[in-house]
């Protein structure tokens, strides 16, 4: 009975020991993430045949400025889930994540609600509105480019560190790309305008403070020089928050 026992409990080691080496590979960063990628994936799929029909059915010799902006504004949106889905797939496997079920609930919520407006039906919109969405998007989507290629394979979406990056943008703020995607996000609800789109911008953005904190305590515990970092840097607005 005891050789038993103790069979069972070295088995119950092993398997855990397992779970934790499966975890540090990248065939398990690449299957926990398959999920966001299908929901990102389907976000953008949903908005190319409406773009295609548009520009199928539009005259190209009466093209006005407005349906010009609308349209890049469209195809930035279409950058931006696409950019995000790239590196889900290239970034390194974590090193070091966030214990609890709040952190994972803030961050799925951050996460899921980023393009849940564009399942929206988009509202009609003036010139004025429509320029102010696409310069947003663009600006957010060009920074997001600018961040990640200084993040490069640390992307994380969870409260989670690979690695330690302080150049470029992050030299000065620490969640540059979070504020970039707050800016296209914001960018992109122009585009669904509603009472439902501000509520789920709001919910997201909300949900993104909570990552933030989850995220430098992550960073904190895995690299004694965070500290310093963090005393010289802004989170978001330098000189400002």
């Amino acid at each position: 009975m005891t050789e038993h026992i103790h069979f069972l409990n070295s088995e119950r080691e092993r398997a855990v020991s397992a779970w934790r080496d499966l975890q540090q590979t990248k065939l398990y960063d690449v299957l926990a993430a398959l999920p966001l990628v299908s929901w990102y994936g389907a976000s953008a799929l949903r908005l190319v045949p409406a773009l295609v029909e548009r520009v199928g059915r539009a005259d190209l010799r009466s093209i006005d400025s407005v349906f010009a902006i609308s349209v890049l504004a469209q195809i930035s949106a279409i950058a931006l889930i696409l950019l995000a889905i790239v590196f889900l797939l290239i970034r390194r496997p974590a090193r070091s994540k966030a214990k609890g079920l709040l952190p994972r609930f803030a961050a799925f919520g951050g996460t899921y609600l980023g393009v849940a407006v564009v399942w929206l039906p988009a509202q009609p919109a003036g010139f004025a509105l429509t320029l102010a969405s696409l310069v947003m998007m663009l600006g957010g989507v060009s920074f997001a480019i600018y961040a990640l290629a200084h993040l490069g394979r640390s992307f994380s979406l969870m409260a989670e560190a690979r690695r330690l990056v302080t150049d470029g943008p992050y030299a000065s703020i620490r969640h540059p790309l979070y504020l970039a995607e707050a800016i296209s996000m914001v960018g992109l609800m122009l585009r669904y305008l509603s009472p439902l789109a501000v509520t789920i911008v709001a919910l997201q953005l909300s949900f993104q403070f909570m990552r933030m904190k989850n995220e430098e305590a992550v960073l904190a515990g895995l690299f004694p020089e965070y500290e310093a970092y963090k005393a010289r840097t802004a989170r978001l607005v330098p000189g400002l928050y």
